[in-house]
């Protein structure tokens, strides 16, 4: 008789515990749901646009200091060839455009401000060349992805060619497909900060929009 009385105890304690242990478990799986949810939403909320404005280590470079962006991938796009390689690239043949796709956060930087570090930082008003590197894959290019990115990049090229001393000749054209650039290209800066082109073009040109 005592014996079954402890084992009801027994049975009663093991009852409580497991109860216990279902109630964490099912409060962690609803945590871990609430995580993914506000993942997607987050993840829903960004936006996507691809920039061209000469060589994509500084492009790149910039955009990455910058709070609001979620992520810049180096690449090309506007060719005519598939898969192209940076070789093929820098023949100027291909007519792709060194560019990076940019995914940011419009509740944190609005598109017109990303237009607008754009035009800071390289030059809109030279067809075909950005400093020393010349040739159509430096040229510049905004590729938007939809009608209310176009209409802000033309509203953006016209404010700017009325500041500016020469008219802005940067192309404003749909997206066409983009090609991720080779894995070296990714981060350069970032893996390179005292190679020769970081040092003398890159460096400087963070520090005057000072972000560095």
């Amino acid at each position: 008789m005592i014996k079954m009385k402890y084992y009801s105890y027994f049975c009663m304690i093991a009852l409580l515990i497991n109860a216990g242990c279902l109630r964490q478990e099912e409060a962690s799986i609803k945590t871990d749901l609430e995580e993914v949810e506000l993942d997607i939403i987050k993840k829903v909320n960004m936006e996507t646009i691809v920039l061209g404005g000469g060589c994509f280590w500084c492009t790149e470079a910039v955009f990455e200091k910058l709070d609001g962006i979620k992520d810049v991938i180096s690449g090309y796009a506007g060719g005519e060839i598939l898969n192209p390689t940076y070789k093929q690239i820098c023949t100027g043949n291909t007519g792709h455009a060194e560019v990076i796709k940019i995914t940011f956060d419009p509740a944190v930087i609005s598109f017109t401000a990303v237009l607008d570090i754009f035009g800071d930082c390289h030059d809109p008003t030279t067809l075909n060349r950005q400093g020393a590197d010349v040739g159509t894959q430096y040229r510049s290019t905004i590729m938007y992805l939809s009608d209310k990115q176009k209409e802000l990049a033309i509203q953006w090229k016209e404010k700017l060619s009325k500041k500016l001393e020469d008219p802005v000749v940067t192309e404003i054209v749909a997206v066409p497909v983009f090609y991720s650039a080779e894995e070296y290209h990714q981060d350069y800066y970032r893996k390179n900060p005292n190679e020769g082109y970081c040092n003398f073009v890159i460096r400087p040109k963070l520090k005057k929009l000072n972000l560095e």
